[in-house]
């Protein structure tokens, strides 16, 4: 069974950094990892993903040279390195995985499990 947990949210300023984390088990397939994130009131989007064998990395448009996504195999965790923080990337924060091979799209209806998510505040 697939479970992922994240951790790392929390509250900065503008211009500042978070790390996610994001520990996954079960996942015993060629799969994408990614993060995603939403505001209330508004649709879940792609913030980046990765293809876990390859390396492969895609990136939203307004996170491009902001925001890293890597992964340590060893121990089986994701992360999302956000630096320059700005106000519009306030909100909460999902890992996701699905099946994939090669290219790992950013769209959320192609991921099949979601951690439970961990809140991303950046104040002005």
């Amino acid at each position: 069974q697939v479970q992922l947990v994240e951790s790392g949210g929390g509250s900065v300023q503008t211009g500042g950094s978070l790390r996610l984390s994001c520990a996954a088990s079960g996942i015993t397939y060629s799969s994408c990892l990614g993060w995603f994130r939403q505001v209330p009131g508004k649709e879940r989007e792609g913030v980046a993903t990765m293809w876990t064998r390859g390396g492969n990395t895609y990136y939203a448009d307004p996170v491009k040279g902001r925001f890293t996504i890597s992964q340590d195999n060893a121990k089986s965790t994701l992360y999302l390195q956000m630096n320059s923080l700005k106000p519009e990337d306030t909100a909460m924060y999902y890992c996701a995985a699905g099946r994939g091979a090669g290219y790992c799209y950013l769209e959320p209806r192609r991921y099949g499990y979601w951690g439970q998510g961990t809140q991303v505040t950046v104040s002005s």
